[in-house]
C-alpha cells in the first residue's frame, strides 16, 4: 500500500484552524478537503474570533455542518445560526440543517418563535409520550412482524410531533413495542434453510406481499383497558347525572392517581402510574394527582414531594394536584345528608363487638348493633357532638347503614366517619373527626368527575360500596375498574418492613439501590424509560403480574444496550508495560461512545507506555479454551492500534500476587497485521491529560433476599436476608472521557428538565386561572431539580456493567456553569453504582 499522502502547508494551516476551536484530528482533516466549506468554516471562525473560545466538540462539529449545510446563507443569516449554536439552542446535525434551510427563504429580521418551533428549539416530550405516538402509529399502519420495522421506523420520521424527538427513544419505543405484540425479534428471523429460501424470495415477496390490516394495538387500546366504557358510559340512577358530568368533561376521558402520603412509591406503582396517566393521555383526557390525606396520623411532608417527583421523573405530568381534604366540607356535608336519609347511623361499639357482630371468627350469623336503629335525629346530635370533640378516639364512629346480609363484607356497615385527635397538614386543628377511604375515595372520584376509577383487583369487593354510596346520595357514580396489580418477586415493598430493613441498619435508606422503591431504582440509575417499557410490555389485564427480578432487570439491560455511552473501565486494574515503547510515547486515540450509534459522538483517550488492564482478564496457567492474557499470549485492546504480547511478569514477594505484567506491542512483523481472537479493555497512565479517573467506590448490587417469596420464610423476611447483598470495589479506572460525557449528559438534563418544568408551570397556571403562586399554599409545585440527579450519568463499562454515578459523589464540573471546559476537580469524589450486569458473554468467559 502506498504511503499516504502529506497534506499541503495550507490545508495543514486548515486544519490546525479547526482543532483548535474543538474539532478532532479527523474532523478537522475532512471539513478541510471541501475547499468550499473550509472557506466557509475559516470566515465563521475568523468572524466570530472563535479561536481561545470554550467551544466543545459537539459545538465544533455542528459549525463545521454549518459550513456545509449553510454555504448559502448571509453573513447575517449565517452569524443568526452560529449565535444558535453558541447558545445552546441549536443541538443536532439535524437542527442545523433545518436552521440553514429556514435561514435560506427567511432573512433577517427573524421570527424568533417561527425558527425555534421549525427548527425544534426547546422542544420537549417525555418517554411516556414518544410510547403513546408510537403505539398509536404503529397501530394505525397495520404492522404485521418485525419485517415492518424499517417501514415504521421511516415512517415515524415525518410525524410532526416526533419530528425532533431523540431518535434513539423513538427505537427503543418502537422496538418495545414490537416485542409486545411480535414476541423477542431474535425468535422470528428465520434459521437455517428458511433463512436462505427467505432472502432468495425477498423479491418475489416484496412485489407480492400487501400488509394485512392488524388487530394489534397499544396497550391502551386493547385487552382490558380496549374494553373500558367510554366517557359517559357507566350507568347513573339518575339520567340528568350523566348529563350533568358529560357537560363538566367534554365528554373526554379524566382519570387520577391517588396515594397516600405516608410513604415513598414502589416499583408496583410504576403500573397505576403508567395506567392512569396512559389511559388518559392516551385517549386525549387528563389526569388527577390527588393526595388521599385522610389520615393526619400517618402522612409527613417529604412524601407529598417525593411522589410528585417520582411521577415526574416517571415523564408524567398531573394535570391538577388536587387532596381529599379539599372536600373535607362537602364530604361532611354529605355525611349529614346520609344520616338524614337513614342510610348512615353512629355507632358506640367497640372493635371486637363490630368483629362479632359481623360473624367472628367462625364467619357465623351476622347481627345489627343496637345503634343501627336509633332515630336519624339522635345520629344527627351524636355526629354533631363527635365533630366538637365530644368523644375521644374509639368512642364513636359513623357507619353506613348497608347489607348486612350481602356476602360481601365491604357491605357490612363499612365506617365513613371516625374520631382522631392528631392536626392536619392543610385543615390544621379544624376537624376532630377525619372521613375513611371507604367513604372518601368514592365521593371524590365523584366530585371530580372522574370518567374512569382504575384501582388494582384488591378493590374488586369495594366497588359494591363504592356504588352504594354514590346511589345513596343520588350523585354522579364514576365506574370502577379492576387491573390485576404488578409484583416483583425476591423484593419486599411493604412500608412496615421496608422501615424495619432501614432501622435495623439491612439496609442504608429507602433510596438504597438494592431495594425497589422508586426513588431507590432511580438512584440505582435505572431509566425512566426502561421502566416504563417493562410496564408496558407486560400488558394490562385482571390477572395479577408476578415476575422475577431478573426479567425485570433483562429490560433495563435491553434499554441500556441502545442508549447508554460506552467507556473504557478497568474493575481491578493490573498495571501493564508496554516495554518497547518509550518513557514518554502518547498517542491520542478517538473512539466512538457507542459502536452503532454515532449520534452519541466520541471520546479522546491517551496510549502510552503503561496501561491497566482488569486482573480477571490474566491467568498465569494457559489453555485452549482461553483467549485473553497469559504469558507468552497475544491479546487484543479495545480501540487500540496493535495487539499486545505479555513477556514476564512481576509478582508480590509476600503473597505471590501478580502485580505486574511486562508486555510487547506488536506493531512490527505478522503479528501486527493478525487479527487476535479477543479483545480486553484497557486504561492508560497518562497525568497531564488525568488519565486514568479513579474510583473511590464501586458499588456491585445483587438481590438483597435469597428466596423468591421472602415474605414466605421463617420466622420472617429478616431470616431471608443475603449477606453477600453489596460488594464495594476500591480503586476502580475509567477513562479521561468520562469527563465531557458526565458534563454533557448533566447539562442536556437540566436543559431537558427546564423545558418540561416550564411547560408543566404554565399548562397548571392555565388550568387554576392564576400565574401567581399562593403563599399559603404547600401543595408541592414542578420544579427543573425534581428531574435532575447525578444518575443521568449512565454509561457502560466496556465489558464489565453498566453504571451510574452515585448522588453521594463529588462532581466540581456539575455545579460549574455549562461553558467551562470539563475536568477534575479539586475535593472530587466518584461513586459508581451497578445498574445491571451485562448479558452473558462467551467472550468474557473464556
Amino acid at each position: 500500500m502506498p504511503p499516504k499522502a502529506e497534506p499541503s502547508p495550507e490545508v495543514q494551516e486548515l486544519i490546525t484552524l479547526f482543532k483548535s476551536i474543538g474539532l478532532t484530528q479527523a474532523k478537522a482533516a475532512e471539513a478541510a478537503k471541501s475547499p468550499k466549506g473550509a472557506t466557509v468554516l475559516k470566515d465563521i471562525i475568523e468572524t466570530h474570533a472563535l479561536v481561545g473560545k470554550e467551544i466543545d466538540e459537539k459545538q465544533a462539529g455542528l459549525l463545521a455542518a454549518l459550513a456545509v449545510q449553510g454555504s448559502k446563507l448571509g453573513p447575517s443569516e449565517r452569524a443568526y445560526a452560529v449565535d444558535a449554536i453558541l447558545d445552546g439552542r441549536l443541538k443536532s446535525t439535524d437542527q442545523v440543517s433545518a436552521a440553514s434551510k429556514y435561514l435560506e427563504t427567511n432573512p433577517l429580521p427573524i421570527d424568533h418563535v417561527d425558527f425555534d418551533k421549525q427548527c425544534g428549539v426547546g422542544f420537549s416530550i417525555t418517554p411516556a409520550e414518544i410510547a403513546t405516538l408510537v403505539a398509536n402509529y404503529i397501530t394505525s399502519s397495520a404492522a404485521s412482524s418485525w419485517a415492518n420495522l424499517g417501514a415504521i421506523l421511516g415512517g415515524l420520521r415525518t410525524t410532526p410531533d416526533l419530528r425532533w424527538a431523540n431518535p434513539l427513544e423513538v427505537k427503543s419505543a418502537v422496538e418495545t413495542a414490537f416485542t409486545e405484540k411480535f414476541g423477542a425479534k431474535e425468535a422470528n428471523k428465520p434459521k437455517g434453510k428458511d433463512a436462505k429460501k427467505d432472502t432468495q424470495s425477498k423479491t418475489t415477496t416484496a412485489k407480492a406481499a400487501v400488509p394485512e390490516p392488524s388487530t394489534s394495538r397499544s396497550v391502551f387500546s386493547e385487552g382490558f383497558l380496549g374494553n373500558l366504557h367510554k366517557p359517559g358510559g357507566n350507568p347513573q340512577i339518575h339520567p340528568h347525572l350523566r348529563e350533568a358530568h358529560l357537560a363538566a368533561t367534554g365528554g373526554i376521558v379524566y382519570t387520577r392517581f391517588p396515594p397516600e402520603p405516608n410513604g415513598y412509591l414502589h416499583v408496583g406503582h410504576s403500573k397505576a402510574i403508567f395506567i392512569n396517566f396512559g389511559y388518559a393521555a392516551h385517549h386525549g383526557g387528563k389526569c388527577y394527582l390527588r393526595f388521599d390525606d385522610t389520615n393526619p396520623e400517618a402522612e409527613e411532608g417529604r412524601y407529598f414531594e417525593s411522589i410528585l417527583e417520582t411521577i415526574r421523573w416517571l415523564g408524567f405530568e398531573p394535570w391538577k394536584i388536587t387532596y381529599s381534604s379539599d372536600y373535607f366540607d362537602q364530604l361532611y356535608l354529605l355525611a349529614i345528608e346520609l344520616i338524614k336519609r337513614d342510610k348512615a347511623y353512629i355507632c358506640h361499639c367497640t372493635g371486637e363487638e363490630i368483629k362479632a357482630n359481623r360473624g367472628g371468627e367462625e364467619r357465623g350469623p351476622r347481627k345489627a348493633c343496637s345503634h343501627r336503629t336509633r332515630p336519624s335525629s339522635e345520629s344527627l346530635e351524636e355526629f354533631e357532638k363527635m365533630k366538637n370533640g365530644g368523644y375521644k378516639p374509639g368512642e364513636a364512629i359513623l357507619r353506613m347503614k348497608q347489607d348486612l346480609d350481602s356476602g360481601n363484607t365491604m357491605m357490612w356497615d363499612l365506617v365513613a366517619y371516625r374520631v382522631l385527635n392528631a392536626p392536619h397538614h392543610r385543615t390544621h386543628d379544624k376537624w376532630r373527626i377525619y372521613p375513611t377511604y371507604d367513604f372518601t375515595h368514592c365521593l371524590c372520584d365523584s366530585f371530580e368527575n372522574i370518567s374512569h376509577s382504575l384501582c388494582t383487583t384488591e378493590f374488586i369487593a369495594s366497588r359494591e360500596s363504592y356504588d352504594w354510596l354514590c346511589d345513596a346520595l343520588e350523585v354522579y357514580k364514576p365506574r370502577q375498574s379492576e387491573y390485576g396489580r404488578l409484583n416483583i418477586t425476591g423484593t419486599i415493598t411493604s412500608k412496615r418492613k421496608i422501615l424495619r430493613l432501614v432501622e435495623g441498619d439491612y439496609v442504608r435508606s429507602w433510596d438504597d439501590p438494592r431495594l425497589y422503591t422508586l426513588i431507590a431504582l432511580r438512584r440505582r440509575g435505572v431509566p425512566p424509560g426502561a421502566i416504563l417499557s417493562f410496564v408496558g410490555g407486560l400488558g394490562v389485564s385482571t390477572a395479577a403480574s408476578n415476575i422475577q427480578a431478573v426479567r425485570f432487570e433483562q429490560v433495563v439491560r435491553q434499554y441500556l444496550e441502545n442508549t447508554a455511552p460506552r467507556l473504557l473501565m478497568v474493575l481491578k486494574p493490573l498495571k501493564v508495560t508496554i516495554e518497547n515503547l518509550p518513557e514518554d510515547y502518547v498517542l491520542m486515540l478517538e473512539k466512538p461512545l457507542h459502536p452503532k450509534v454515532p449520534e452519541l459522538g466520541s471520546s479522546k483517550v491517551p496510549f502510552t507506555r503503561t496501561i491497566y488492564i482488569d486482573a480477571d482478564d490474566f491467568r498465569l496457567e494457559d489453555s485452549k479454551d482461553y483467549f485473553r492474557l497469559a504469558p507468552g499470549k497475544t491479546v487484543g485492546l479495545f480501540q487500540a492500534p496493535h495487539p499486545i504480547t505479555c513477556t514476564s511478569y512481576k509478582t508480590d514477594p509476600t503473597t505471590g500476587e501478580v502485580t505486574e505484567l511486562v508486555c510487547r506491542l506488536e506493531n512490527e512483523g505478522p503479528a501486527a497485521t493478525k487479527k487476535p481472537k479477543a479483545f480486553i479493555q484497557w486504561v492508560a497512565e497518562h497525568a497531564p491529560s488525568g488519565s486514568p479517573i479513579r474510583v473511590e467506590e464501586t458499588r456491585i448490587f445483587y438481590q438483597l433476599f435469597k428466596s423468591e417469596n421472602p415474605a414466605a420464610a421463617l420466622p420472617n423476611y429478616l431470616a431471608d436476608i443475603n449477606p453477600h447483598s453489596l460488594d464495594i470495589v476500591k480503586g476502580a479506572m475509567i477513562e479521561v472521557g468520562f469527563w465531557e460525557l458526565a458534563k454533557r449528559l448533566y447539562v442536556d438534563a437540566k436543559v431537558e428538565s427546564k423545558t418540561r418544568t416550564e411547560k408543566a408551570l404554565k399548562e397548571s397556571a392555565n388550568v387554576s386561572g392564576t400565574s401567581k403562586p399562593d403563599p399559603e399554599d404547600d401543595t408541592p409545585k414542578a420544579t427543573s431539580e425534581q428531574l435532575i440527579g447525578k444518575e443521568v450519568i449512565r454509561f457502560q463499562g466496556l465489558r464489565v456493567a453498566y453504571f451510574t454515578v452515585d448522588k453521594e459523589s463529588k462532581l466540581g464540573i456539575l455545579d460549574e456553569a455549562d461553558n467551562v471546559k470539563p475536568g477534575p476537580r479539586p475535593g472530587d469524589i466518584l461513586i459508581l453504582n451497578r445498574i445491571v450486569s451485562l448479558k452473558e458473554d462467551s467472550g468474557k468467559a473464556a
